[in-house]
């Protein structure tokens, strides 16, 4: 299997601070540093947060990862479009591969992911928190598939994920018209998880994440898998799917740590073994 580092030209750097990682316990924040341009996706910031997924994803040890946006403004607009008005016409096919691998390896992380979406999220910034299995913002955010406006379509899975979320005319209302919509529209056709007044926004994340991180590891992860790769077949399959994830978490100790903490009326201690 190639590396991120691999699948980028090679004068394409690798930027630390284009996207931070902060953690806390079992949790982890991937946070997009780009605030002065709205958190948009150039290049570099494509390869810095790639390559921060492909470290975590056999980190078993942590148990929700947060996605967020620097500062008030935006949580993502997307393309960083200044970037690719300059780009050569031969680097346009990467940078597309690359955005799109992106929104597939976010949802491909076996652990839970939960968008933390406090202001703008256009285009990518959409496409980025539908990868997420939650999203979670800020009553003030504001959100759209904007892209028939640039007369292009959403090429990161916005198409494809959009729809399944919301149900098929909703997601071609939004993304034929190209209009915006509001946090308290987001969550009443379920684009949404939970909105929250912005000042709240982080201690509602945490909470959500946290309340994920104290379940059984590995049955959150089974559980996860079960629902992406049944969603995808008819229902007998995805039964069998579902069968084969409750194998999984038959011979883990926290299984019995669960029981054992319930005859004894106390919490459950889960070490995800």
């Amino acid at each position: 299997m190639s590396t991120v580092a691999s699948q980028f030209p090679a004068d394409v750097p690798d930027q630390p601070e284009l996207v931070s990682m902060q953690r806390e316990g079992d949790l982890v924040t991937l946070t997009i540093e780009r605030p002065e341009v709205m958190n948009c996706l150039s290049f570099p910031t494509l390869r810095r947060f790639r390559t921060l997924l492909e470290s975590l994803r056999e980190d078993l040890s942590v148990r929700c990862i947060l996605i967020t946006g620097a500062g008030e403004r935006a949580f993502c607009a997307g393309a960083d479009l200044k970037e690719r008005k300059s780009m050569p016409a031969e680097r346009v096919p990467d940078f597309v591969r690359n955005i799109r691998a992106l929104m597939d390896d976010v949802e491909a992380m076996p652990q839970p992911t939960l968008a933390v979406v406090g202001g703008f999220a256009f285009g990518g910034g959409t496409e980025l928190m539908l990868a997420c299995d939650l999203r979670v913002a800020a009553e003030s955010a504001v959100f759209g598939l904007t892209e028939t406006t640039l007369a292009i379509i959403p090429g990161a899975g916005g198409t494809q994920r959009l729809p399944r979320l919301i149900g098929k005319s909703r997601a071609k209302d939004l993304i034929l018209t190209g209009r915006k919509l509001d946090a308290a529209e987001a969550e009443r056709i379920g684009l949404v998880n939970r909105v929250a007044p912005a000042a709240q926004l982080g201690a509602m994340a945490r909470e959500v994440a946290e309340q994920i991180a104290s379940n059984g590891p590995v049955a959150v992860r089974a559980a996860k898998h079960a629902i992406d790769a049944g969603l995808e077949c008819p229902q007998s399959e995805g039964l069998e799917i579902e069968a084969r994830c409750y194998e999984r978490v038959l011979p883990t100790q926290d299984r019995l740590e669960a029981l054992a903490a319930f005859a004894e009326k106390r919490k459950p201690r889960f070490t995800g073994a």
